[in-house]
């Protein structure tokens, strides 16, 4: 009996993932494809990420949860959670201009991996899911922090809540 739930549930899978025409996973999967090459030419050193991110005009993203950007996060960020995500709240916040320098970072930038920044699963890293959206989104200027730093360190500038 076993066994026949599993081979009924293994074969009903595909059925039900394009059930909902508002989610399109086989999409999802073309748009990761096409971003790969291109993020990997976003990777930008600490000290890069620093002066853009003192540039004016760009913006650096923190799409952490409320919670955790309230306990800390980069001076100068933004925070608008990937959670929250939909064109309107991305408009709302990056503003007009789509080729507007977005910077951003994520836990996985931390050597601390403690509140605010626990470790994420370093293929579940936020940066990952961040990236994909906003060019997914129409945003193709998103560049992300590459390297591994303590917050606690002076030229982080860390704000704590």
């Amino acid at each position: 009996m076993r066994t026949l739930l599993l081979a009924l549930t293994l074969t009903a899978t595909p059925a039900f993932a394009q059930a909902n025409p508002q989610i399109d996973y086989p999409g999802f999967q073309a748009l990761t494809a096409s971003v790969a090459p291109e993020r990997a030419t976003r990777l930008v050193k600490f000290d890069a990420f620093k002066a853009e991110a003192a540039k004016p005009g760009t913006l650096l993203l923190d799409a952490r949860s409320k919670d955790a950007f309230q306990r800390g996060h980069i001076k100068g960020a933004v925070n608008l959670p990937l959670t929250d995500f939909t064109a309107e709240s991305l408009a709302a916040v990056i503003g007009a201009n789509p080729d507007r320098p977005i910077l951003i970072y994520c836990n996985n930038n931390f050597s601390n991996h403690r509140s605010p920044v626990p470790l994420k699963s370093a293929p579940l890293a936020l940066n990952i899911q961040t990236f994909i959206n906003l060019v997914g989104y129409g945003y193709p200027n998103v560049r992300e922090l590459a390297d591994v730093v303590d917050f606690t360190d002076p030229k982080v500038e860390w704000v704590t809540g």
